[in-house]
């Protein structure tokens, strides 16, 4: 159940596009809040929250360098997060391929259409 809850955090975390922007920029290279407030028109305390969340999702890591808090991307539960979206994608590829088919299948030269749009398509044109 834990598990759980922490996947909800992380899908909390990046349902945020300031949130995604953020490890997007933390994903170059470790940074203090000033210098990452910079890139956005927010004040640092803004900022700063968005950060708190990101950390209590553990997609963030913070260390102290001196005075200053400085802040990195932490990957690992994004890679949860792939791996648990890996195991419904059988089921939309599975989905879209059975579309395919029946879309391929439809379009081959003697198939006969069916429904509303097909009826429109045999109506002579007046």
């Amino acid at each position: 159940m834990a598990e759980q809850a922490h996947k909800h955090d992380v899908f909390q975390a990046i349902a945020d596009p300031t949130r995604r922007r953020l490890l997007h920029l933390l994903s170059d290279e470790e940074m203090p809040v000033t210098a990452i407030s910079g890139h956005f028109a927010m004040s640092r305390t803004a900022v700063s929250k968005h950060l708190r969340v990101l950390a209590d999702a553990g997609l963030v890591k913070d260390r102290k360098v001196g005075r200053e808090t400085r802040y990195r991307l932490s990957p690992e539960p994004l890679l949860e997060l792939k791996r648990w979206l890996a195991y419904y994608e059988r089921y939309w590829e599975n989905k879209l391929s059975a579309l395919k088919r029946f879309v391929e299948e439809d379009d081959s030269p003697g198939t006969e259409r069916h429904g509303p749009l097909a009826a429109a398509e045999r109506e002579p044109a007046d």
